[in-house]
């Protein structure tokens, strides 16, 4: 079994004509959201940078963006659930750590940066989503959170169109008679716009929001700024 085989199929057949356009297309957004990055935080080779939720996939042109378009990969320290160690032959230099997004083995403040793309709608409810936020902030002093638009015309994980604007208990069930039973959970995919991606920061964080656009339409949201932890706790 290959490093590819073994990664979650997000978009239902990676041999389908349909998955590798829309591969093509997210690899132009990627690079447009890659350089949005490199151009507000301006990284240089003594930077850290941890990438929250690598894929093991080799397939797809648009899997592990980040990781193509960074110059310093000895810099970068990819996570994931998925056993994506194979990226460090693929990327020399990197370093792969497997775990959770929501539980990440570092001290405080570990990283200069994080970045994370189109992973936050598939780690649960609103609250697992703020856990997510919460522990990016803490291993690193600024973050760069991208993922796919609630409010775009179409959703790219199951390719249908608007009924991910209906309430989401109607959406869900929408998906369940389709057959899309695996969307249709909430641990799965659990899509936000940019009011709920707002809302899942403290308000003393001074969250920044880019809208990319794709035709005209927010395709896409990045929450962006400087980490704010809570202060640490005095030993009596």
């Amino acid at each position: 079994m290959t490093t590819s085989d073994k990664a979650i199929d997000y978009f239902g057949g990676r041999d389908s004509l349909l998955v590798r356009f829309k591969s093509t297309i997210s690899l132009g957004a990627r690079r447009r959201m890659f350089d949005k990055f490199a151009a507000e935080f301006r990284p240089g080779p003594e930077d850290t940078v941890i990438d929250v939720g690598v894929t093991p996939d080799e397939t797809l042109v648009d899997s592990n963006a980040f990781e193509q378009f960074y110059p310093y990969k000895n810099r970068i320290t990819a996570t994931s659930f998925e056993d994506a160690s194979g990226l460090e032959k693929l990327f020399p230099g990197l370093t792969f750590v497997q775990a959770s997004g929501k539980t990440l083995p570092f001290d405080d403040g570990t990283f200069t940066f994080a970045y994370s793309s189109a992973v936050l709608e598939h780690v649960g409810d609103f609250a697992a989503q703020q856990e997510f936020v919460r522990e990016i902030m803490r291993v690193a002093d600024a973050f760069y959170i991208a993922v796919p638009n609630r409010w775009f015309v179409l959703e790219l994980h199951t390719f249908l169109p608007v009924i991910h604007w209906l309430p989401k208990k109607w959406h869900r069930a929408i998906l369940r008679r389709l057959g899309k039973n695996f969307w249709a959970q909430e641990q799965n995919l659990n899509l936000v716009g940019a009011r709920e991606m707002r809302a899942l920061f403290p308000p003393e964080v001074g969250v920044r929001i880019h809208r990319h656009r794709l035709l005209g339409l927010t395709s896409n949201i990045v929450a962006y700024g400087r980490s704010v932890r809570p202060p640490q706790e005095k030993s009596a």
